[in-house]
């Protein structure tokens, strides 16, 4: 699933290309990708709109139109956004293609469907719970060390479970909180209140880390994720335990080990992490 990441590269990618462009019309080729309002809601509130710029909120990406409107993208596990140059675009998974005034186009495509996309008024953003409950972002003034510990205190659930819920801290996902727990040198298995203040203060610095690098790096592809201009990320030539089981550790050589936490598969090396 792509992750703040891989998210902020595709609004990267996108950005100066869609930024002030006008869309001509919005195809929806499965209806079932549109989730606010319904098809013909969705195609009238999107149709001759101009895009003024694009936003991230953890894995959501907000394109906001020239009426104070959105849409909202939620690329889930394989969702993908192209942009193509007078609509040339070689994907057979495409679900929506909004035809561009410069006779571009963008293409929503998606292999398992799972994504969501809406077109909301400022004042019907609550009805996305998930955007509406996020917590604090990495790299933002809110996500502090002194946040971080603050609504760790007291939780039972595991750290690994802690950090993949958005109500905590927006845009971790799977492989970034792997990669963070291994920084920090904590296993997966800790109960989240158990951290002490200097493993608090650790794991704030390598979450902090794991995205600064993912986003340098363009995002991690290991299947479907690609950028707005069909680049995959370089980020998988560097991570240290995810999708690595087996493989030496980068820091002491011990094979790094694969389990189950909160029903999400984890990597972790059990000589480096305590």
């Amino acid at each position: 699933m792509p992750e703040l990441p891989e998210v902020e590269t595709i609004r990267r990618s996108l950005e100066h290309r869609l930024c002030g462009v006008g869309i001509r019309e919005a195809e929806v080729l499965l209806a079932r990708q549109i989730k606010w309002p319904d098809v013909p809601g969705f195609v009238a509130r999107v149709n001759g709109r101009c895009i003024l710029r694009l936003q991230r909120r953890g894995k959501y990406l907000l394109l906001v139109l020239d009426d104070g409107s959105y849409i909202v993208i939620h690329l889930r596990m394989t969702g993908r956004l192209l942009y193509a140059a007078k609509e040339a675009v070689q994907d057979s998974y495409v679900r929506i293609v909004f035809h561009l005034e410069n006779g571009d186009a963008l293409y929503y495509a998606d292999t398992r469907t799972l994504g969501a996309v809406y077109a909301m008024k400022p004042d019907e953003l609550w009805r996305i719970r998930g955007l509406a409950e996020m917590g604090p972002e990495p790299l933002t003034a809110e996500f502090s060390a002194d946040y971080l510990q603050g609504v760790l205190a007291g939780k039972k659930m595991k750290i690994k479970s802690f950090l993949l819920n958005q109500k905590w801290i927006g845009g971790l996902g799977n492989i970034y909180a792997d990669e963070a727990l291994f920084l920090a040198g904590i296993l997966p298995m800790r109960e989240a209140g158990s951290l002490s203040g200097m493993e608090s203060q650790k794991l704030y610095e390598a979450v902090n880390r794991v995205i600064a690098d993912g986003i340098s790096e363009g995002g991690t592809t290991f299947r479907d994720y690609i950028d707005g201009d069909g680049k995959k990320g370089l980020h998988q030539e560097n991570l240290f335990v995810y999708h690595r089981t087996g493989k030496a550790c980068r820091n002491c050589g011990d094979s790094i080990v694969r389990t189950v936490v909160g029903g999400r598969g984890t990597h972790y090396c059990p000589h480096c992490q305590k």
